[in-house]
């Protein structure tokens, strides 16, 4: 049958207007594809700018802070003494992210959380120096220097308790000890006694160098930066035995002091005590290393026949001279604790010229003898010390010191050494721990066209 010609014309019509309809949105579809592609390309475009500017930006890492500590940190003052985020927004713009608006959402500074970014980035280095996937197999070290300080603590309490008795006898029976051929009034005259006077080496001076507290990044007011980075980096875990040859690695003891005026000269000594000068932190360090020194001397002593019976000779003609035998037997053990003392004297003598003193001593490597506490620290004091061959030195005895110290102290003395050896050794005056920037996101706007706007974060750390 014969289709109408107008009913033909219809059908025509309908195909062309449909198919006009679907070209229609294909070229909308099409055109839209290309908006949001130009628009796709222009914020990765702007993103890529921000990330180049960004990176610039921590490129200007404060190079002193590198070389002296191997430490990254980009000072936010900009050598001005004045913390400024505006100064870092500007320095975006120069590097190819202007045009945008900067918001800085979130910062760590070199001192927050009491010193993390520090810590954070110690952990690093080190791992990268010794190329270690754990940083905590010294527990063990750690776990014997603590049993040495322990029995330390034992042995003053010994001493406390021997004095105590042998006070109490003689006060009983109203007598004296004569002070011919005695040596403990002699020691306990040197109790008193500043530990630098009695066994720094012939010669040299120590050092009156000294701080004020307030002045120090653990004494005053800081910079805060803001913001929680645990979404963006794991905070690195650090050993405390890492931490302890990180800061022997780089700070100088009393033994090798080498600091520039105004610079607390003794800074590993500085780490362990905290005081604000150079003769508190040594005398509070000599004091510590004495009394790790004190009981296996005693120990010793408390095995050396021959030495225990020259102290009971010594204690018996003492007593028979006053009539008194019963108190023999304290007065052995008191000469025998006070030799230990004065053996410890010597020891660090060893020590702050250099020398190596065994952890235990043999009758070999024993230095004063019985009579020689009569002389110690009078003038006729001679003694310097001896060399031991096998033993630690003055770094190896502050290695344990370290592992005993609190990490937190650790880090906050070592951000107050940080900051003086950069203003006083290198000049910088300007500097400040809490101006220097760890890490930071900063949330950038930018207009792309037609009033759109695109906002976006972006995130960098030190690696």
């Amino acid at each position: 049958m014969k289709v109408p010609a107008y009913k033909s014309e219809k059908k025509r019509g309908e195909v062309t207007a449909f198919l006009a309809l679907i070209f229609v949105l294909l070229v909308g579809f099409t055109g839209s594809m290309m908006e949001s592609a130009s628009l796709q390309s222009a914020k990765s475009y702007r993103r890529a700018d921000m990330n180049c500017a960004m990176e610039s930006v921590f490129a200007e890492y404060q190079r002193d802070m590198l070389e002296e500590f191997d430490l990254f940190v980009l000072d936010a003052s900009y050598e001005s003494s004045d913390y400024s985020e505006e100064r870092i927004f500007d320095r975006l713009s120069y590097y190819g992210a202007s045009g945008m608006e900067q918001t800085m959402k979130r910062v760590q500074l070199l001192t927050d959380y009491n010193g993390a970014a520090l810590e954070d980035q110690i952990a690093k280095y080190m791992k990268s120096k010794y190329g270690l996937s754990s940083l905590n197999p010294f527990d063990e070290d750690e776990d014997v220097w603590k049993e040495r300080a322990d029995e330390a603590e034992e042995s003053v309490k010994i001493e406390d308790r021997v004095n105590e008795e042998l006070a109490g006898i003689l006060s009983e029976n109203e007598q004296e000890l004569p002070t011919e051929n005695n040596p403990l009034p002699n020691m306990q005259r040197l109790a008193s006694t500043p530990l630098t006077e009695l066994v720094m080496p012939e010669g040299k001076e120590v050092s009156d160098a000294s701080v004020t507290s307030d002045t120090l990044v653990s004494g005053r007011p800081l910079q805060r930066g803001y913001g929680d980075f645990s979404d963006k980096a794991k905070q690195e875990s650090l050993s405390k035995m890492l931490l302890d040859e990180y800061l022997l690695g780089h700070f100088d003891t009393a033994v090798e002091e080498d600091g520039a005026d105004g610079t607390l000269k003794y800074e590993m000594e500085y780490l362990l005590a905290g005081k604000n000068s150079d003769r508190e932190n040594l005398n509070a360090v000599l004091k510590r290393l004495l009394m790790l020194r004190f009981a296996p001397n005693y120990a010793f002593l408390q095995q050396d026949a021959a030495k225990q019976a020259e102290a009971q000779s010594l204690a018996l003609t003492l007593c028979s001279l006053i009539a008194l035998p019963v108190a023999s037997e304290a007065v052995a053990q008191a000469l025998l604790l006070a030799w230990a003392l004065g053996e410890s004297v010597m020891d660090l003598r060893s020590l702050m010229k250099g020398g190596k003193v065994p952890l235990v001593k043999s009758t070999e490597t024993w230095q004063l003898s019985l009579a020689g506490l009569m002389t110690l620290g009078t003038e006729d004091d001679h003694g310097e010390g001896v060399d031991a061959e096998e033993g630690l030195d003055y770094k190896g005895y502050l290695r344990g010191l370290l592992l005993l110290e609190n990490k937190t102290n650790l880090i906050l003395r070592t951000e107050d050494l940080i900051e003086l050896c950069m203003r006083n050794e290198k000049g910088l005056t300007w500097f400040r721990a809490d101006h220097c920037v760890y890490r930071m996101e900063v949330a950038s706007t930018v207009r792309l066209r037609r009033g759109i706007t695109y906002t976006f974060n972006t995130y960098y750390t030190y690696q």
